[in-house]
């Protein structure tokens, strides 16, 4: 077997394979490439030496049986025998639902996820995305801070054991999207500095010295990152990627590393005659990463609408806090603007950034389902203090126009694990370092962060203790007890009717029609013949329609269509949908 290493500032390379040393050799043909031939097998436990240092694990490790620090093994994808036939689900249409492998059962590997994929497939959702499932430290945690970017953690299940679960929702019809972190690596375990320039000081992030995407030997860095995303599409069958953080690549050269990127994934969709795509996670506001390539965009197929989340978030609770101070003044003009428009922040001045903001989306070129809507997300639910989710803040039947508004909007919708059920539990931050100086130093971390906002110190989850993690796991016995059951039905009726009304998937953004009243607190729109209507006030509200001939296809409390006049009279903190006859 051939085992070759990318070390352009080694003098001396050496392959550690099965408790053998062989010395590697230049290849004359890849510049800072060594290469050497041993004998080796599946499972086969190898690593490299860097001149007189020790043995290091493979950047481009296929796994690490004994986590970040521990030697590589060999991977033979060929073993696997697949059993699904698959020819892959497209992003146009879909219902994604983000879930963390760790939390979405007590016992946190694929094996277990993969029996509640049924419960998905009821539900009506048509795409699973994985959180992040490179190796980290420890045996629990969000994934984030993971290292070995074409490894699988070994606690989950390993390679195999995610094979296997994509070959499960392959059989039930599910698509599987994966959340990769092409931004920064974790901390603890991260050894490709000693291997090359990986990253550089020429730009900084919120974790350091940038991912070298554009200074000296980043040819080779955005290859590594480019052939890692390839390998989750190609090896594991993963139907998409979510790339996190897309405004922290910081890329100064003409051909952005994510134009790159996505051209690689069409190619390779070309090739194995699969759709595929890339949803990027971006608070710029910025059109170009979802433009076309061939209309001078990066090529991005979808990205996540944090503004919908927003704007919708202050509408429900009226917290005005950070970022939702710019949504709160008038939360349903903002909540209308991005129902009709995208982006909120579409050069507008931003007062959380003290300047102006994003750029608006041509409506005629951008189609609808490239903008992701959600009311929760693993970042908005897990990075508040105590990981209180939306049900913890608001009624059910403000829960409920949530569910109406993110499933009936133009945007593709994604829901996050437990939300279409109103989970009691909530979901935290965790962490299990093994490093005893970085696990007090996250724990205290965390808690200074919310103590600069007024939170005691007692009242902030510790990220170390375990209970934090268990506590954050689904409890599978809420959805059969009410009134988990109630809104469990309610989220599958509305995503029945998105799968029988062709209107809510039309990708055309500039067909939706909204009114409101800021003061009364409701808001409809319109989406060809279908016409949605949320009451968030306190009081009933008459809405009116103009539409007479129209046949409710769900509501959350019982109403009657709009009468003669067509007003529409809504029960407080209630919604509907109706269809035009």
């Amino acid at each position: 077997m051939q085992f070759e290493v990318w070390a352009p500032q080694a003098g001396r390379v050496t392959l550690r394979c099965d408790g053998v040393t062989r010395a590697l050799e230049r290849d004359p043909e890849r510049e800072g490439w060594w290469r050497g031939e041993a004998e080796a097998h599946d499972g086969s436990r190898y690593g490299f030496a860097l001149d007189d240092g020790p043995v290091l694990p493979d950047p481009r490790s296929r796994r690490q049986p004994d986590g970040p620090d521990g030697l590589s093994a060999v991977v033979d994808h060929d073993r696997f025998e697949w059993s699904a036939e698959w020819s892959g689900r497209p992003l146009p249409g879909a219902v994604l639902y983000e879930t963390h492998v760790g939390t979405f059962t007590p016992e946190g590997t694929f094996d277990a996820a993969a029996e509640r994929l049924g419960h998905l497939v009821d539900l009506g959702v048509t795409h699973v995305e994985l959180m992040p499932v490179c190796p980290f430290p420890g045996r629990h945690g969000w994934g984030y801070e993971g290292v070995s970017l074409w490894a699988v953690h070994e606690p989950y299940g390993g390679p195999e054991g995610l094979k296997r679960f994509v070959d499960r929702a392959h059989a039930l019809g599910l698509g599987v999207v994966l959340d990769v972190v092409h931004n920064h690596l974790g901390p603890s375990g991260n050894y490709l500095p000693q291997f090359g320039p990986y990253f550089t000081d020429t730009h900084h992030t919120p974790w350091g010295a940038a991912v070298n995407l554009d200074a000296p030997g980043s040819d080779e860095v955005r290859a590594y990152l480019v052939r890692s995303a390839l390998s989750w599409l190609r090896d594991y069958r993963i139907d998409g990627l979510r790339l996190d953080a897309v405004h922290a690549l910081v890329d100064t050269r003409a051909r952005h590393f994510l134009e790159e990127l996505s051209g690689a994934v069409d190619e390779l969709a070309a090739d194995t005659g699969r759709p595929l795509f890339l949803i990027a996670e971006s608070d710029l506001n910025d059109p170009r990463i979802i433009t076309p390539r061939g209309n001078g965009g990066y090529g991005i197929h979808a990205q996540w609408n944090d503004d919908f989340h927003h704007a919708l978030h202050t509408a429900l609770t009226g917290e005005s806090q950070g970022y939702y101070a710019d949504f709160a003044r008038a939360p349903l003009t903002a909540l209308a603007k991005t129902l009709t428009g995208g982006f909120f922040h579409d050069g507008t001045y931003s007062s959380f950034r003290g300047r102006h903001h994003g750029r608006p989306l041509d409506r005629t070129r951008v189609a609808a389902h490239r903008l992701l809507g959600y009311s929760q997300t693993h970042d908005q639910v897990g990075n508040r203090a105590q990981g209180d989710r939306l049900a913890g803040l608001v009624s059910p039947g403000l829960l409920a126009c949530a569910a109406a508004l993110t499933l009936t909007a133009p945007f593709t919708p994604m829901l996050f694990m437990g939300e279409e059920w109103a989970a009691g539990t909530p979901w935290q931050f965790f962490t299990d370092h093994t490093d005893p100086e970085l696990a007090k130093a996250v724990s205290e971390g965390r808690r200074r962060e919310f103590a600069a906002h007024g939170w005691a110190e007692q009242d902030v989850p510790d990220p170390q203790d375990p209970v934090t993690r268990d506590r954050s796991c689904l409890d599978w016995s809420e959805p059969e007890r009410e009134p988990h059951a109630r809104m469990l039905a309610w989220y599958r009726q509305l995503l029945a009717v998105r799968r029988d009304q062709p209107d809510l998937t039309d990708p055309d953004l500039a067909d939706t029609k909204v009114a409101y009243d800021e003061d009364r607190r409701w808001l409809a729109f319109r989406r060809g013949d279908v016409r949605v209507a949320v009451n968030l006030g306190t009081a009933p509200a008459d809405i009116p329609l103009g539409s007479r001939e129209a046949r409710v296809l769900a509501a959350w409390e019982p109403v009657d269509a709009p009468g003669a006049d067509g007003l529409l009279r809504l029960p407080a903190e209630s919604a509907v949908v109706l269809l035009q006859e």
